[in-house]
């Protein structure tokens, strides 16, 4: 691989060129990047890990093996009409836009293109992200050998269909924020029980992660894990028991069914704007 190009400079542009670094899956002189006006964005990524920056963007194209798309999706028309002409189909798009399908990004550039859509999450910032990814029949083996590598970078990928994106957005995509909305709970009990904010903070994390580690090592269903520490008549049983009065396990279930279905109806709304903004006067 020659070289790879991404379009947007945010903190998910930010989380894959830190990846790419750390796992060496592509020299910083080859990693390539601009966006829309922010010169000072762009300076500090360049100081920091030393990758190119540029509007230029017959430089930024040229033999660039990856076009990863990673600008605000509300942008992404705008962004694929400055860059439509700079594109060729032997270029692999990668795009982390929630909302905006492999279909319409063809729409967009105009010419049939190997695309590879994605849901990260912004656990990809510590390289923990769990990516679901989706592909079109475009896409070679050996350009799916680099997706795989590539995602790998910041975490674990899955390969779904495209028409599975929005489930994984309201379940994972959107899951870092749920798992943070439940340890706020937990500080707020823990100081109401007389415990000091940042030991129980240490705790709260500890035995999350203690947690995610069984789960994930384990044969065990997550069903009998929970019923295992948890004795009849015991601390964990009378926990259990408001929980289940309180009807959290539901809220969560329908929390992802809300979040779900927004997904979906946003890459509607979006999907809509954009055939409506490509529609000739």
């Amino acid at each position: 691989m020659k070289k790879i190009a991404i379009i947007g400079a945010g903190s998910m542009a930010e989380a894959f060129i830190s990846g790419i670094l750390e796992n060496g899956f592509i020299d910083k002189k080859n990693i390539w990047i601009t966006n829309n006006s922010n010169q000072e964005r762009l300076a500090n990524l360049e100081t920091r890990y030393g990758i190119q920056t540029t509007y230029n963007l017959n430089e930024l194209f040229n033999q660039a093996d990856i076009v990863m798309l990673a600008m605000k999706p509300k942008d992404v028309a705008t962004a694929m009409q400055s860059i439509r002409e700079h594109l060729t189909e032997q270029m692999l798009v990668v795009s982390v836009l929630a909302g905006v399908s492999m279909i319409t990004i063809e729409t967009l550039a105009k010419i049939p293109l190997p695309i590879v859509r994605s849901m990260p999450n912004t656990s990809a910032a510590v390289a923990k992200s769990a990516t679901a990814v989706a592909v079109n029949q475009r896409v070679t083996e050996k350009q799916l050998e680099t997706i795989k590598n590539l995602f790998r970078t910041v975490g674990l990928a899955s390969f779904v269909e495209e028409e599975q994106l929005d489930a994984v957005t309201g379940l994972s995509g959107s899951g870092p924020a749920y798992i943070y909305y439940l340890i706020e709970a937990m500080e707020k009990s823990a100081v109401e029980v007389g415990l000091e904010k940042e030991m129980a903070s240490e705790l709260i994390v500890q035995t999350l992660l203690g947690a995610a580690e069984m789960v994930k090592n384990s044969s065990k269903s997550s069903t009998q894990l929970r019923k295992e520490v948890t004795s009849p008549g015991g601390t964990t049983e009378a926990g259990i028991r408001v929980l289940e009065e309180h009807g959290v396990q539901q809220a969560f279930i329908s929390c992802i069914k809300a979040a779900t279905a927004q997904s979906k109806k946003m890459g509607a709304e979006l999907s809509s704007k954009l055939r409506t903004a490509e529609q000739p006067s």
